[in-house]
């Protein structure tokens, strides 16, 4: 079955952003390195405008790698104490993108 595509009706509203300002980090964590050998899956913290569409071409560009799939996440800032007073850091997005076939990203 072939799915049809129709063009967005709408324009972007927001900062064109170039593929080094999408992907801000990697994130290297047990969870995220479970996910690259087991599933080829890799996690970035990225810029929180950023679109799935404009984390796949970045993550593209940059790597010389296929994307099949993309998920977000939009995880909320922690409540921390400095000295007496408490604060919060701050909210930020995490992708974690999917690879096709063989293809692999070495961070080390």
């Amino acid at each position: 079955m072939v799915t049809l595509r129709r063009p967005p009706q709408y324009q972007r509203s927001g900062p064109v952003l170039e593929p080094y300002q999408v992907v801000l980090r990697p994130l290297i964590t047990e969870k995220a390195t479970h996910l690259s050998e087991r599933h080829n899956c890799y996690c970035f913290e990225v810029n929180s405008l950023a679109t799935k569409t404009e984390i796949k071409h970045a993550v593209e560009q940059l790597f010389s790698v296929e994307v099949a799939d993309v998920r977000t996440q939009n995880r909320r800032g922690k409540v921390r104490r400095f000295r007496l007073k408490t604060g919060r850091l701050r909210n930020w997005k995490k992708a974690i993108v999917k690879l096709k076939g063989d293809f692999r990203i070495d961070f080390y």
